[in-house]
């Protein structure tokens, strides 16, 4: 098998599996979306979304959050990873948008990593999901998924798993492609005991022969 053609049965078997992937981050709006993917950073999309509700009503736009101090701030996302640092990043943030943005998200990665707090991931999933643009962030699950479906090959760094997969999705696949191996990788491939049972993709995934083969199974 090609790489291409295992690119395309992959992709055609999460478009009927997963016809319309989105992110689990609950927002109105390119703010709200950019401080919601900000804290998800080693933390899990279900805190995220307990913890922002409180801080969407008390800060509605940038414009409130920048005049927020740390000790107003720190105690709303105080069960969040990484809450001091976490603090200051969304208070910066928050500034800089006014600053340099005249108040709005931008929507261009380079922009987006200027701002505290945003490295590439971040930008990424922020202009993908607002924008739908071909932008691919890879967190822990794209990068364990995407290896062991052998889409990328021997990728050691985020980067070099962003490359591999943006050379081979269709551009206006890529938005879609990016919650797909997050999705399948959180409630099907995850990291332990993965549900290779209940995936469709066993019959052309290098990860599951090499298990089976463990077991003594033969192909």
């Amino acid at each position: 098998m090609t790489k291409k053609q295992r690119y395309e049965q992959v992709l055609q078997y999460f478009e009927t599996a997963i016809a319309n992937p989105e992110t689990e981050l609950l927002y109105d709006n390119p703010y709200q979306l950019l401080v919601a993917v900000i804290l998800s950073a080693q933390c899990t999309d279900v805190r995220v979304n307990l913890t922002t509700p409180a801080i969407f009503k008390q800060y509605p736009t940038p414009v409130e959050l920048s005049k927020a101090t740390f000790d107003e701030l720190f105690p709303l996302i105080r069960s969040i990873s990484y809450p001091n640092n976490k603090t200051k990043h969304l208070i910066g943030m928050a500034n800089m948008l006014l600053d340099k943005f005249n108040g709005e998200v931008p929507m261009t990665v380079d922009e987006l990593v200027q701002l505290p707090g945003v490295g590439r991931k971040t930008a990424n999933v922020v202009t993908s999901v607002i924008d739908a643009q071909p932008n691919m962030a890879v967190d822990t699950h794209v990068f364990r998924v995407s290896a062991r479906l052998g889409l990328t090959t021997k990728a050691t760094t985020p980067l070099a798993a962003e490359k591999q997969l943006i050379k081979y999705i269709p551009k206006e696949l890529v938005h879609k492609a990016h919650h797909w191996l997050i999705l399948h990788g959180r409630y099907t491939c995850i990291a332990r005991n993965p549900k290779c049972d209940k995936c469709g993709l066993t019959d052309i995934c290098p990860y599951y022969k090499k298990m089976q083969k463990k077991l003594g199974v033969t192909f």
